[in-house]
């Protein structure tokens, strides 16, 4: 009787019913410190890692399956049963053996390989936000233990069952756990009833579920199998591995035609013996059948990719679907965030500008929030360094300057404090959105930091977080309690200015309140919009990012909830205009240098950004998307989101070039450029971090999440996630792409010419007949196995861990429809070999005619007798040729254009130690096949040879001879792979651009 196995599942604690500090004390942790790195580490050994039992991993048993379930094992088993058949004992168990060994090198190095997804399946697994150290820091969900401080944000997939215990506007889809269909919004009272269903435990929120708004922080209760969706054993968790990759599916259909192929080589052997059965054609059809079979082809593909996964991860790109593995190498253009990106998401607040203020320089960097405050007064851009500046002592200025610091504080969800964490003590550390904590820190500078203004009395009430399709957030505060017993409450807002702007009726003048409506006709404001509009120029072109600030009173209506009944459009509407913020954000040094090389591989990069279009095109410049010399005002090249989304798609189609730069940029904007670029038949790459920018992930040909910023649902619907999010790791993953795509199409044309090369010794073979009226093989079956598992394979291993070429990142990106077998690589395969077949072929008949008459002897294809020395010696001369040929071809596939014989090209052969090996060994070994006694005579069917070398090594150096002069053809008569253009070149032709636009728009202006 078999044991079912079974998960013990330990009685539920009902920590709804506890309260905060009781959970806390429960669970021995801090809700403000979270747990150290000790504490995490000896808990983890405790209640083990936070994952679904008995949901996936690698079984070896359907590993082992797949390497004896295909055709070409099935071929030669065929091939087993008929030697076996025929008597022929000692053919029919070296083809088993082959099967065997070939299906022991393919389970190891496939189970390896699926060890290898299997982890980084996990490392692409939905991450948590967590405390640990004092410190936020993000951790693989598998990490998530009991106590820690988990924060949750909109767009997350909750890692683990929590108790909340700080809750803004949170809702949550549990659909997946409950069923019901709305999202539950949450809050923080403690609850009775000891069975609560799960629906109605408002205080508690569940690993797998979603955060479909607001944020909360929670103490993590259970984790693994004993959460809520662990005890009904669910595996939502899983992705699907098992889907066949476009590669899979072109090599299931080449294992076809070569099946077809191999019963169609059978069928010709038996015509030209007249369809008479005989062990001896029985022998030759196997043989023939064995020669079209590439038998190393699938443990090849497997060490291919397997190393290629390797490699993206080392360089801090997971691949969660094969597929686009295939696809890097097709990438056309590649559509990209400008924050954290290109640049590093290290923002620091640099400037400010307050109407009659004017402009304030903001010290300092980091999350040090030590720096001082100069007001520079108003200026434009050409006489900023002609201004004297003013210290604002710390606490100080005007009542403008202290009110629109109030809001850049309150507004605002990030925590910067010094740690006291022995590690780190002393040192600032901040937590939150990197564009608040700039903003937190600047409040800090002033002397207004967020928990001070708590401890005075300001109260948060209820929070509108930042919306993408909004671009704005909003919170409402009570003030400090007045003498009278009153209470102020107020509305702060923050975001990007056309919609911030667009909420405001009234600016802020030092301390007098002007009305925007009416002072529409005055002389000095007689259009507000366009003196804001000049003043954001001034931080824009710095390359700053710039945020409105926005407030105003607020008086609550009676019987009015406000923590639930409000309205977002109520609250964010009869604003008064502070002021704004410039932010600056870096590039990273890394950035240029990546665009750059985009633009010698014939890559386009587009900046999809919700910056202001002079910030964007700011950091363009630094970065090398468009030319530094070019005008950022009606440059085609530029566009904002609200341009390019009001044009039809007709409209877009007929523009000659794509924006570069699309700034105040929403998801929906992506999705419409990635469809453009499609219309063009190009093949694009987009990257997104938020949960909208799901649909254009999928959307794209190659979707890339990023790791650090991005959101769980972001991750799940990408193809690639960066560890890092950085700009060049694309790249890379993209050199990486055409790397492995590279290879895969060198080791097949090896494979396929090495088997095109038997072929044509085993087929023209048949016209010689020895005395007994029987064919003569020209190579025996082990022979040719021999050639195929020992001595091509190997090399075509080599050839799969090849280094990128040094022109790998300066030839075109391949078409989307172009396969791995296109039309050169098919030619190679035939041209070289046919031209190894006839050599080979040759040194056979040399032998033969030359040497010994034309004698064929008698049966000299099962024994060796004296009438069949010369038929053995002319077949050991046919063997060592090709061996060596084969060898040959496999330093000659390293490039399908270039001279592989060069003594450049020789020297970095050293690079490919596998492949250098293989070749060394593979030569060597043919000593043994060759001169041991029974193994030549009774196993392989050849002798040994003396004077025979010569003609062998001649057959190699002609081979050399010929593939230099037919690459040298190559090169003449077929397109160049290299790009001609580069990044000069690109950029000039921008300049073009441009310049043709300008005078075309000039023209039909004048007209």
């Amino acid at each position: 009787m078999v044991k079912s196995k079974t998960i013990q599942v330990e009685p539920e604690v009902p920590y709804h019913t506890f309260t905060i500090e009781q959970v806390a004390e429960q669970l021995s942790t801090n809700t403000l410190e979270g747990l150290t790195t000790r504490e995490a580490n000896e808990r983890l050994k405790k209640y083990g890692p936070n994952e679904l039992q008995g949901g996936g991993g690698v079984k070896w048993y359907k590993v082992l399956w797949r390497q004896v379930a295909n055709t070409l094992v099935f071929i030669l088993l065929v091939a087993t049963i008929i030697s076996f058949a025929a008597k022929d004992y000692t053919e029919g168990a070296v083809i088993l053996v082959i099967i065997i060994m070939n299906a022991a090198i393919g389970f190891w190095q496939e189970y390896n390989a699926e060890q290898t997804m299997e982890a980084l399946r996990n490392m692409s697994s939905p991450t948590s936000k967590v405390i640990r150290n004092e410190t936020r820091t993000t951790i693989p969900n598998n990490q998530a233990i009991p106590g820690d401080i988990m924060i949750f944000e909109d767009g997350d997939v909750i890692g683990a069952d929590c108790r909340l215990f700080e809750v803004f506007n949170l809702e949550t889809d549990e659909a997946l756990l409950t069923g019901e269909a709305l999202p539950v919004q949450k809050n923080l009272e403690v609850i009775q009833s000891l069975n609560q269903p799960l629906g109605d435990r408002l205080n508690m929120v569940f690993s797998s579920t979603t955060v479909v708004k607001g944020r909360a922080k929670g103490i993590v209760v259970s984790t693994g199998m004993k959460t809520q969706i662990g005890q009904i054993a669910t595996t939502i968790m899983q992705s699907d591995s098992n889907e066949a990759t476009p590669l899979q599916k072109r090599l299931n259909k080449m294992a076809y035609f070569i099946f077809l192929a191999a019963v169609v080589l059978v069928v010709i052997v038996f015509a030209v013996h007249s369809f008479k059965y005989s062990q001896e054609v029985a022998i030759y059809a196997i043989s023939v059948a064995i020669a079209m079979i590439p038998e190393g082809l699938v443990a090849v593909v497997t060490l291919t990719m397997a190393f290629g996964v390797r490699r993206m991860a080392e360089v801090k790109a997971i691949v969660r679907r094969l597929a686009s593995l295939e696809s890097l190498g097709a990438v056309t253009n590649i559509c990209s965030d400008k924050t954290g990106t290109l640049t590093q998401s290290k923002m620091v607040a640099v400037r400010m500008w307050l109407p009659g203020d004017g402009f304030y320089r903001i010290a300092g960097t980091g999350f040090n929030p030590e720096g001082q405050i100069y007001r520079q007064g108003d200026f434009t851009a050409t006489n900023e360094n002609q201004r004297q500046e003013e210290l604002v002592e710390n606490g100080s200025g005007s009542n403008h300057f202290l009110r629109a610091l109030q809001a850049a504080s309150l507004c605002n969800m990030a925590e910067i404090r010094k740690t006291t964490n022995p590690e780190n003590r002393g040192e600032w550390s901040a937590i939150g959105d990197p564009t608040e904590i700039a903003l937190q820190v600047l409040a800090y500078k002033a002397g207004l930091a967020k928990p001070d203004l708590l401890k005075e009395g300001f109260k948060l009430l209820t929070e509108f977080p930042f919306d993408s399709s909004v671009k704005r957030m909003s919170v409402l505060y009570k003030g400090p309690a007045k003498q009278d017993g009153s209470e102020d409450h107020f509305i702060f807002l923050k975001g990007a200015t056309e919609r911030a702007l667009g909420c405001c009726t009234h600016y802020l003048d030092g301390d007098n309140v002007r009305s925007l409506a009416e002072e529409k006709g005055d002389v000095m404001s007689k259009d507000f919009e366009t003196m804001i509009a000049s003043k954001i120029d001034i931080l824009a072109e710095k390359g700053l990012r710039v945020l409105t600030l926005a407030y105003r009173r607020y008086q609550p209506q009676p019987g009015v909830d406000l923590v639930h009944d409000l309205v977002r459009d109520e609250i964010e509407r009869d604003m008064v205009f502070l002021g704004l913020v410039g932010i600056y954000d870096p590039p990273r040094a890394e950035s240029r240098p990546a665009v750059l090389q985009c633009y010698d591989a014939g890559i386009r990069v587009h900046m999809l950004t919700g910056d202001h279009p002079s910030t964007a095109a700011a950091i363009a410049k630094e970065v090398a998307i468009i030319p530094e010399d070019v005008p950022i005002k009606n440059n085609p090249l530029i566009m904002t989101a609200s341009q390019f989304d009001a044009m039809s798609d007709e409209d877009v189609d007929k523009l000659e070039e794509l924006p570069r730069v699309v700034a105040r940029c929403s998801p929906n904007t992506k999705v419409k450029m990635i469809a453009a670029l499609h219309r063009r038949r190009l093949f694009a790459a987009m990257t997104g971090d938020g949960v909208n920018d799901s649909p254009s992930l999928k959307a794209a040909d190659v979707g890339i999440a990023m790791g650090q910023s991005g959101s769980d649902v972001a991750k799940q619907a990408a193809d690639i996630v960066l560890t890092d999010d950085n700009f060049a790791t694309i790249v890379q993953a993209v050199a990486e792409g055409r790397r492995i795509f590279a290879n895969i199409q060198k080791f097949i044309a090896h494979l396929m010419s090495t088997n095109v090369a038997e072929i044509v010794v085993l087929i023209v073979g048949l016209a010689f007949k020895d005395n007994d009226h029987n064919a003569v093989f020209p190579m025996s079956a082990v022979q040719i196995l021999f050639l195929n598992m020992i001595t091509s394979s190997p090399p075509a291993m080599g050839l799969g861990l090849e280094p990128a070429s040094e022109s790998n990142m300066r030839e075109p990106p391949r078409t989307a429809k172009q396969g791995l077998f296109s039309f050169e690589v098919i030619m190679d395969t035939f041209v070289y070999g046919l031209a190894m077949g006839a050599l080979s072929f040759s040194a056979f008949c040399t032998v033969i005619f030359g040497f010994n008459n034309g004698q064929l002897g008698s049966k000299c294809n099962t024994h060796y007798s004296d009438d069949c020395e010369g038929v053995f010696k002319a077949r050991a001369t046919a063997y060592a040729s090709l061996t060596l040929l084969l060898l040959a071809q496999a330093i000659n596939c390293r490039s399908l254009r270039d001279s592989s014989w060069a003594l450049s090209n020789l020297k970095t052969l050293r690079r490919n130690k596998m492949l250098w090996l293989s070749i060394v060994v593979g030569a060597l070994v043919v000593i043994p096949c060759i001169y041991i006694p029974g193994l030549n005579h009774n196993l392989f069917k050849h002798s040994s040879i003396s004077y025979e070398w010569g003609i062998v090594l001649a057959t190699v150096v002609i081979f050399i001879l010929f593939s230099d002069l037919y690459k040298f053809i190559k090169r003449k008569t077929m397109k160049p792979l290299s790009v001609r253009a580069n990044s000069e070149l690109e950029m000039e032709r921008m300049r073009s651009f441009m310049s043709q636009t300008t005078q075309r728009d000039s023209v039909m202006a004048s007209k």
